[in-house]
C-alpha cells in the first residue's frame, strides 16, 4: 500500500510531462501491476483491507482522469473498463481454477478440485459444479482457498464453466465481472 501511494504521489509529479496515453501505461506498470502482484493470496481477507486496496485503484484513476475526487468513482472505473479490486482477485482465482480444471496448473491445485456428482440423476449433474469441502470453522475455515475455489466457480454462469480455452475464459469472465460491476 505504502509503496503504491509513493509512486502515485511520484507520477503525480510527472503527469504534465505525459500523455494520457502514456500516463495509463504508468499508471499500469506501477499500480495495476501491484494491486495484481499475488492477488489469489487475498483471497478471503477481510473487506477493510480490500477497502485500502480499492482506495489506491480509486486514487489512480482519478490521477488519470484528472476528475474531481468528490466525483462517484464508479462511472470513472467503468470508463476506464478497470473492475473493482475485489472483483480483480475473484478474476485471478477463477483463472487459476480454470487452468486447473483443464490440467493446465500444477498438480496440487488440481488435486483441491472434485467434481459435483449427486447420487440421483438431477439437474445439476452435467453443469461442471464442483463440490465444496466441509469445513470446521465457519469464519477462517470459509475464507481458505480450498473452500472459496469451489464457491467463486459454482457462483460462475454455465456458459463461463463452459469456455472452450483459457483466452476465451478470460475474455467472458471480465465481461461478466463488468456487467456484475457496472450494469
Amino acid at each position: 500500500m505504502q509503496s503504491c501511494s509513493f509512486q502515485l504521489r511520484q507520477i503525480t509529479k510527472s503527469k504534465t510531462f505525459l500523455t494520457f496515453k502514456d500516463l495509463e501505461k504508468v499508471i499500469h506498470a506501477f499500480i495495476s501491476s501491484s494491486l495484481d502482484h499475488c492477488n489469489a493470496l487475498y483471497s478471503g481477507i477481510r473487506k477493510s483491507n480490500i477497502h485500502q486496496l480499492q482506495q489506491v485503484q480509486n486514487a489512480a484513476a482519478w490521477l488519470l482522469t484528472g476528475s474531481n475526487r468528490r466525483q462517484y468513482i464508479t462511472p470513472v472505473l467503468a470508463s476506464l473498463h478497470w473492475v473493482p479490486v475485489h472483483f480483480r482477485i475473484n478474476f485471478k482465482i477463477l483463472l487459476i481454477t480454470f487452468k486447473a480444471y483443464l490440467g493446465l496448473a500444477p498438480s496440487y491445485n488440481c488435486d483441491m478440485l472434485k467434481s459435483y456428482e449427486p447420487a440421483r440423476s438431477l439437474r445439476s449433474s452435467g453443469s461442471d459444479l464442483l463440490t465444496i469441502p466441509k469445513s470446521n470453522l465457519k469464519t477462517k475455515g470459509d475464507r481458505t482457498f480450498a473452500v472459496s475455489i469451489p464457491k467463486l466457480w459454482n457462483d460462475l454462469p454455465e456458459d463461463l464453466r463452459f469456455a472452450k480455452s483459457v483466452s476465451a475464459f478470460k475474455s467472458q469472465l471480465k465481461s461478466h465481472f463488468y456487467r456484475t460491476a457496472f450494469m
